[in-house]
């Protein structure tokens, strides 16, 4: 029994270091395990102790892991990965959904879709744990990339060498105004339409911003750019002032709308179809298998079948094989 606990303890131990090195600070690390920020920092110290060499050069501000750190954070990281995803499958031989998930997400997604699914998973599964955080988007594919969090949610996802992709939903895109905007009560709007408009946009270089300018240069509709910003709730407050107008995912902006603080005009291309719509998608370290519980959190997330071979299951979600996602 000593033995057991003493193995549970430096399990333990090895985690917070893992969470120390990830997050790059004590603190948070000590919040995530239940410690204070001593506690945290003196566990640290017993294991380099124990070790006999120093993980963490204490004498550089900002501190930095020392080679032998990285070396042995690698090798911690993996060690109580394969526990945690060995305590998720024996818990899923009974059916149980009880394990851990720690996703990130863009804070646009996350307030018009994550909150709901992951109330309705865990009413469903309350023995489950699920950790989410709110980034900007290449933040998301970083914190993936580093494992630090086991699935991300992107607008436009894109799979790379070390990240996988699955299509997930598409919401469709409106122009967005104030009441008291010229372009408020229409049925429709153009693209061409939308010619010499002020304009809230998305600050350069983000992808829904280049989507946007893209469509619109194709329909020859040059609009001036009066705000930039790098968030979508920023620009709703200056749409609410009526600085302009933007394109936005309908999601996004229904509780304004349903306050009557800023009004949708639909964007149809020729044909009478919606022009633009966002896609979004989860994302996941590429060759790293999902552990039971997320895998079910995806399958929610997606509406897919849970009678599916559980091999089957894993196997589509690994390689984003998902029929039907209309992207």
């Amino acid at each position: 029994m000593l033995l057991i606990w003493a193995s549970c303890m430096h399990l333990k131990i090895l985690k917070l270091y893992c969470d120390v090195v990830r997050q790059h600070s004590f603190s948070g690390a000590a919040e995530e395990n239940g410690l204070t920020q001593s506690a945290a920092s003196q566990r640290v110290q017993q294991l380099e102790e124990r070790l006999g060499l120093p993980l963490i050069d204490r004498s550089k501000r900002p501190w930095v892991v020392t080679a032998e750190g990285e070396a042995f954070y690698r090798g911690a990281c993996s060690i109580v990965d394969q526990y945690l995803q060995l305590e998720d499958r024996v818990r899923s031989l009974r059916e149980e959904v009880a394990g851990r998930v720690k996703l990130v997400s863009i804070y646009s997604a996350g307030l018009s879709h994550i909150n709901r699914h992951i109330g309705d998973f865990l009413t469903r599964y309350p023995q489950a744990n699920v950790q989410v955080q709110y980034q900007h988007p290449g933040q998301v594919y970083e914190l993936v990339e580093q494992e630090s969090v086991e699935l991300g949610i992107v607008s436009y996802p894109k799979s790379s060498r070390t990240i996988e992709s699955i299509p997930w939903r598409e919401e469709a895109m409106a122009v967005v105004c104030a009441p008291q905007h010229e372009f408020s009560g229409r049925e429709y709007l153009r693209p061409d339409q939308l010619n010499a408009t002020k304009w809230v946009s998305f600050d350069r270089g983000s992808k829904i911003r280049s989507e946007i300018k893209k469509h619109l240069a194709k329909h020859d509709a040059k609009v001036e750019t009066v705000m930039e910003f790098d968030n979508i709730e920023t620009i709703k407050r200056a749409l609410e002032i009526n600085a302009g107008i933007s394109i936005l995912p309908l999601p996004t902006v229904a509780r304004e709308v349903e306050f009557g603080s800023l009004v949708t005009v639909p964007l149809v291309d020729d044909d009478g179809q919606t022009a633009l719509h966002r896609p979004l998608g989860i994302i996941h370290r590429r060759g790293h298998a999902l552990s039971p519980t997320a895998e079910r959190f995806v399958m929610e997330l997606m509406d897919l079948p849970l009678a599916e071979a559980p091999a089957a299951r894993s196997e589509r979600l690994l390689h984003g094989n998902v029929a039907g996602m209309g992207i």
